[in-house]
């Protein structure tokens, strides 16, 4: 028994000291905020969000798809979502997600997912009206999601996923492509431990274009007038490097405790920490799910200083219901975000496990 803790108690501290050497060389201050499509960094999915996005290692199913893809292969048979969440509290900007993995062997699962940010009506407004009154356009932004996960053996699972990624205004829309790929390892006599790494949004860069950048101009000797295109800058995807390592405390066959601890690399903005603590109880005809988290970032407690309106705690709760012979599960999940001025991110939604 003894022997068992220790080694625990190494892993964790080897585990420690990677994660804090991803800190001292990782992140790059002078490319914070120069990048686009930042929607891909929101989390849609409420269980995954509830405890912080610390589950590189430990996430199942179709939320896998976004924290980690190589957790996609531990999905039972089939997995539905659905999930809303009131992104900025108060800022009226709604997201949307949606998304079924399927197994399709033994060893091999498959997911879509489409992901739908809608920021509302906006006036459309000129040099001659200011004051709008003439139509309206609805900004979007959207994610379209492809993935495949894959155990190699008992203890070792990776996957690959792949999105397009769509974004709009008025008269200008930019489309993109994006790569992510993880893996898993999990040991313990009981699976207890499992160790993650994933690499996300990676792809060439984005470029508006469109009807919004055209500018009509006269030939002064000629009077000929003709359309001139301008170029607008591109931008980079928001890359990130992953790492996390989790445990669970066993407290019976119907008890447990999942704690999570994850380092973010972020190629465009503040490396963060991730703690996440999920209490599962399992009883004959439910599951309930309680969870906290906490994502700390650099300049986080300053309010003058800090660039994320998230301000760090986490919360969010789910119940199942466990049907038929094989006790698949019909469930809700919850989960709140703090933002700061902005209020609080409510995240709710439904989702179905076939066994």
């Amino acid at each position: 028994m003894n022997n068992s803790i220790l080694k625990i108690k190494t892993r964790f501290i080897i585990g420690a000291a990677i994660i804090s050497s991803f800190y001292v060389n990782a992140g790059n201050e002078d490319r914070v905020g120069s990048a686009g499509a930042s929607h891909m960094l929101v989390n849609p999915w409420a269980r995954s969000a509830a405890s912080g996005g610390a589950g590189i290692a430990c996430v199942n199913g179709l939320e896998a798809s976004f924290i980690n893809i190589a957790g996609l292969a531990y999905t039972d048979k089939t997995q539905i979502k659905f999930n809303h969440t009131n992104w900025m509290g108060s800022a009226d900007i709604g997201l949307n997600a949606f998304g079924i993995a399927q197994r399709v062997s033994e060893s091999s699962v498959l997911s879509f997912s489409i992901q739908s940010m809608n920021f509302g009506d906006i006036d459309v407004t000129t040099v001659a009206n200011p004051e709008g009154q003439i139509g309206v356009f609805s900004p979007r932004a959207n994610i379209f999601s492809i993935g495949y996960a894959r155990a190699f053996s008992s203890s070792i699972s990776g996957g690959i996923g792949f999105k397009v990624i769509a974004e709009s205004i008025a008269d200008l829309k930019a489309t993109g492509v994006g790569i992510d790929a993880g893996i898993r390892y999990v040991t313990g006599e009981q699976d207890q431990i499992k160790f993650g790494i994933t690499l996300k949004n990676v792809g060439p860069v984005m470029r508006y274009k469109g009807d919004g950048l055209a500018n009509q101009a006269t030939y002064v000797e000629t009077g000929e007038i003709v359309s001139l295109e301008q170029r607008s800058a591109t931008y980079e995807l928001p890359s990130l490097l992953a790492i996390g390592g989790s445990y669970d405390f066993i407290f019976g066959e119907k008890n447990k405790l999942n704690v999570a601890l994850a380092f973010t690399a972020n190629s465009f903005s503040s490396d963060q920490f991730r703690l996440g603590l999920n209490y599962m109880m399992t009883q004959e005809n439910f599951a309930f799910n309680l969870r906290a988290g906490y994502v700390y970032e650099k300049n986080l407690l300053d309010v003058e200083n800090r660039s994320n309106a998230l301000v760090g705690p986490t919360a969010g709760f789910s119940v199942d219901a466990l049907v038929g012979e094989n006790k698949s599960a019909l469930g809700i999940e919850y989960a709140a975000r703090f933002a700061g001025v902005f209020g609080v991110i409510h995240t709710i939604g439904a989702t179905i496990s076939l066994k």
